[in-house]
């Protein structure tokens, strides 16, 4: 999203203007100004191009839940993966403000917010960069200037450091960093050297990285000497900007290697930096945050906020004012960029800020409803002017706030009074039992932070061991995925034959499972599902049927009616819970559904004591729902879509539908190619974008099976039947003689699906292959999950383009040049292959990555050749006509060694060639042939063995030839012993 240019002044103006802050009583910039005076002076001044924020969710980078600094966009420039004509690799001097998030992932602040003044789940990090341009000595000078020219901070409150060296690496101090900061006129009492962990940056395990110097601020000031406190915690002392050197390279083995570019990379936090310039000791109480507590305050109507933190703040109330005033801007900036609240990586993180905020808002600040979302507008003016994409997301941003308030205040009302209700029947003393816990963490959708906060309110510690053996426990049920995790529930979830007899002697009716059904498009286009109320029947157990089950017990309740979904069709079953009318604070977890014999068993863990007659209200888990919607829905497309492009004589030959993905197989006469696989995503693309309507009816089978172009699996189906058509009426379809169903989707189908195609958003295809001869198996995603594949298979698209270029630029220069490319092309082909990306593009890569190993292997050899040649060449006349030929070459590999040898032995017939190669690393390179004129007496092999063990080392091969390695301390005897060797056998 492109970010409009801030208010731009002469600098000179700026300067003159500019208050003279920190000083206690001068008038304070706005953190507008603040902001907009960084991009300009590094712009205006010292020629970088002020580059906009990228958006939070990381584009092509399956590492990172959020952007978390901001050099995330910048990382195939310093990995050198960027495309060298793409415009971001043409950049040398690049200034940006960079919308940041740390919550979850390796940066996580979530938990941190509202206890102190400092933390926070969104920040903004002023940045500039060099590449390949300057370096130290201008980015010191330019920060220094910055800071004490430009913003005016005294130069006594600032100090520096520097990396002090690691002597298990070997890395000496970086003596010429202090050095400039000492010639900037920086007193050495304020230039501190501190080790690798202070001092020294890098990007992950292996990557660039290099040491770093840190300017760091004294809040007190008053002409003392503050650098004790530098680095030691202290809230008076505190880190305000930190320059990177990107000079060296983390290889895989551990080791550092000079980069070939030497980068800057620097990042300091506006909140921190406004803080400073606006004289306070909080980021809250800086213009950033002051108008939304300030909306907080209107919108509540209690205490004001008075930035107290610990056991003065009393009951809470400030850290739920920065809790709030936090998370409002994080979910307004994540909203705006594309990432929702949902149940998976950052869209459940998402979730859980929401969630967080609005208890703070409901429990501790006592708000009325939509408090949240009336502080958009707020969060909007403070940040609109240099983020304008959040004024065009406005009512989007508080339409999603408001809707999932409104789903969670149901569900946090519940767990408050399931929470009061244990803690009343708990000794003293006690932990809160797990069990509670996790159903609230799984059911209710409860952040484990924030049933920890409300038990911290009551004095009450949470059993963690026994909840971390649940999620533990639940983490393996789950790798061990749904059709193994059910089979060892078996004895639940399946009826056997005698207790399906008992339920008809009992005449225990059929489970209606219409209401399965029941579900509708909202006024803003989301899916309303409508709970359902019934009554149990019967309760399975133990391979028997019971009317009572006990607490703690696992069964399978069967009810008169229900809108859980059983797993059928290929569609993995619902999930959700269910209560008991009356007892609303008591949720039964419903972790499967099976359909037994018209019987629908869903598979419980008995919170309490359940019997037969209990009424209960069952609800779904609504994302999960939605998301084996769109997936079945998908698949129907896809279906259609490999028919249209393969032909009429491609059938469906299985299917599995879940939340995560789709998996269709089906007949096929021979390979599926690119251009097909671009095709039938491109049909599917075109019905999305279409958004056809999904129409769905029950119709006699005798009526269904005269539809044209039906469809089905060859199975058998009830009567009536259930047809699914995508974009053409039922009644249509059934009209004799139609044509219609011809033109799209219709099948017969008990699944859930979709009301418009439009809400699958995307679709892609990101594995195809066979199974057995004839029969192709395809797995598709689809919505965000297919957009991330598509920027991750273009980010690959561009480094295999990057490496193609590279490779023709280099064919004619050296060997090891070409190698070294030839093991990135092979590497690539192996991150190619283990990615999820659109399978078309994937075989689109493959191919080009083939078709370049195979080029790198030519040039090797014809290189490898060309050196062989002329090393022959000027050896001959070296020894002219002599049948002895023994001497030391250099050569990058043994390869080319042994070529040198056959060259000199087919130019020169009858003459045997024994040549040494030193290496760089210390070994020496052997490779002799003997001429068949000297067999049986003289063996290559032998003459290998005798000359490297010489030299410490080994050798082998043939009569004719051999190879080997050994020392180079002892290459001189080596080539005495060789001569001696052949003198002997000659």
């Amino acid at each position: 999203m492109a970010t409009a240019s801030p208010l731009r002044l002469p600098l000179l103006a700026v300067r003159r203007s500019w208050p003279c802050c920190p000083r206690r009583g001068a008038a304070c910039p706005s953190a507008g100004r603040i902001r907009a005076a960084f991009l300009r002076f590094f712009e205006e001044k010292h020629g970088h191009r002020c580059l906009p924020s990228a958006p939070v969710r990381p584009r092509g980078d399956p590492t990172l839940l959020f952007v978390n600094s901001g050099m995330n966009q910048f990382k195939p420039v310093f990995l050198g993966t960027a495309d060298p004509r793409s415009e971001l690799a043409q950049q040398r001097r690049v200034v940006n403000s960079q919308k940041c998030v740390r919550a979850g992932g390796k940066h996580n602040d979530l938990e941190d917010v509202g206890r102190d003044t400092y933390h926070h789940t969104f920040f903004e990090m002023l940045g500039n960069w060099s590449f390949g341009d300057y370096f130290k000595e201008e980015a010191c000078s330019m920060a220094w200037e910055l800071l004490t020219e430009v913003y005016k901070i005294p130069k006594d409150r600032l100090y520096v450091t520097y990396f002090g060296g690691d002597s298990s690496l070997g890395l000496s101090a970086d003596e010429e960093c202090r050095d400039v900061w000492l010639s900037l006129g920086v007193p050495a009492s304020h230039v501190l050297p501190f080790p690798m962990k202070d001092n020294f940056w890098e990007m992950g395990d292996t990557g660039p990285c290099g040491p770093c110097t840190e300017i760091h601020y004294d809040h007190v000031g008053g002409g003392r000497n503050a650098s004790a406190l530098v680095n030691q915690g202290s809230p008076d002392v505190v880190e305000i900007w930190n320059l990177v050197f990107m000079q060296y390279s983390r290889e895989v083995e551990g080791n550092l290697l000079p980069l070939p570019q030497h980068h800057v990379d620097t990042g300091m936090g506006l909140e921190r930096l406004v803080t400073v310039l606006q004289n306070k000791r909080s980021n809250y109480d800086t213009d950033l945050f002051t108008p939304i507590l300030d909306a907080i305050h209107k919108g509540c109507g209690g205490p004001r906020y008075r930035g107290l933190v610990g056991n003065a703040d009393v009951g809470h109330v400030d850290m739920a004012y920065r809790v709030v005033a936090d998370h409002v801007r994080t979910l307004c900036v994540c909203i705006t960029d594309g990432i929702y609240p949902g149940f998976t990586g950052a869209e459940l993180v998402l979730r859980r800020i929401l969630r967080r905020a609005v208890r703070f808002c409901s429990e501790v600040l006592h708000a009325p409803h939509g408090l949240l979302a009336s502080l958009v507008p707020t969060v909007v003016e403070v940040l609109g002017d240099a983020y304008p994409e959040l004024r065009k997301s406005a009512d989007q941003v508080m339409d999603i706030i408001n809707e999932n308030e409104v789903a969670f205040l149901s569900s946090l009302e519940r767990g408050r009074r399931i929470i009061e209700r244990t803690v009343q029947q708990m000794k003293p003393s006690e932990n809160f039992p797990a069990e509670v816990a996790w159903s609230l963490y799984g059911n209710l959708g409860f952040p484990l932070d924030l049933i920890d906060l409300m038990l911290e309110e009551k004095g009450i510690h949470l059993d963690s061991a026994a909840f971390n053996e649940l999620v533990l426990e639940d983490a393996k049920r789950k790798a061990r995925g749904p059709q193994e995790g059910r089979q060892l529930e078996g004895t639940v979830v399946h009826l056997d034959v005698h207790s399906l007899a008992q339920l008809q002697r009992d005449n225990i009716p059929a489970t209606d499972d219409s209401p399965k059904y029941s579900y509708k498009l909202g006024q803003h286009g989301q899916y309303e599902f409508s709970p359902c109320q019934a009554t149990i029947l019967m309760l399975y157990r133990d391979q028997s049927l019971q009317k009572e089950v006990g607490a703690g017990q696992h069964c399978g309740v069967i009810l008169d009616r229900t809108n859980f979904y059983a797993e059928q069709g290929g569609q993995d079953s619902d999930q959700g819970y269910l209560i008991r009318l009356g007892q609303q604070d008591v949720l039964f977890p419903v972790e499967s559904v099976r359909l037994c014999g018209g019987y629908v068993i869903h598979e419980v863990t008995a919170v309490e004591t359940l019997r037969a007659g209990d009424q209960v209200q069952l609800f779904v888990d609504e994302v999960q729902r939605l998301a084996c919607m769109t997936n079945h829905t998908a698949t129907h497309l896809l279906n259609f879509a490999l028919r249209h492009v393969l032909g009429d004589s491609t059938e469906q030959r299985g299917s599995h539908v879940t939340a995560e993905q789709l998996r269709f197989d089906f007949n096929v006469k021979g390979p599926v190619t690119v251009e097909q696989l671009q095709r039938v995503e491109q049909v599917v693309q075109d019905v999305i974008k279409r958004n056809e309507a999904v129409y769905m009816a029950e119709v006699p089978l005798a009526l269904a099976r005269r539809v044209q172009g039906l469809r089905a699996l060859d199975e058998g189906y009830p009567d009536p039947v259930r047809i699914v058509s995508l974009g053409i009426p039922v009644e249509t379809v059934l009209t004799s003689n139609s044509q219609a169903a011809m033109q799209t989707s219709v099948e017969l189908c008990c699944g859930t699906h979709l009301l418009q195609t439009g809400a699958m958003e995307d679709l892609a295809i990101v594995s195809e292959r066979q199974l057995v001869k004839g029969i192709s198996r395809v797995i598709a995603v689809t919505g965000r999950q297919a957009k991330q594949a598509r920027e991750v298979g273009q980010c690959l698209a561009m480094e295999v383009d990057s490496v193609s270029i590279r490779m023709k630029q280099r064919r004619s220069t050296s060997v090891l040049e070409m190698q070294n490319l030839s093991k990135e092309v092979g590497q690539l082909t192996k991150v190619v292959a283990s990615t999820t990306m659109p399978q078309w593009q994937r075989k689109e890569l493959q191919s080009t990555l083939k078709s370049l190993q195979r080029t790198a292997n030519t040039a090797i050899k014809k290189l490898e050749m060309q050196q062989a040649e002329e090393k022959a060449q000027r050896l001959l006349a070296k020894h002219c006509n002599h049948p002895v030929i023994i001497d030391t070459v250099p050569a990058d590999s043994l390869s080319i060694l042994m070529k040198v040898v056959n060259q000199l032995c087919d130019k020169s017939p009858g003459t045997s060639v024994l040549l040494l190669s030193p290496q760089d690393s210390g070994e020496v390179l052997c490779a002799c042939q003997v001429s068949k004129n000297c067999l049986p007496v003289f063996s290559a092999a032998d003459w290998a063995v005798a000359v490297c063990t010489q030299m410490e080392g080994k050798a082998g091969g043939s009569p004719i030839v051999a190879k080997g390695s050994g020392n180079a301390k002892g290459m001189q005897g080596a080539l005495t012993t060789a001569l001696e060797f052949a003198r002997s056998k000659l």
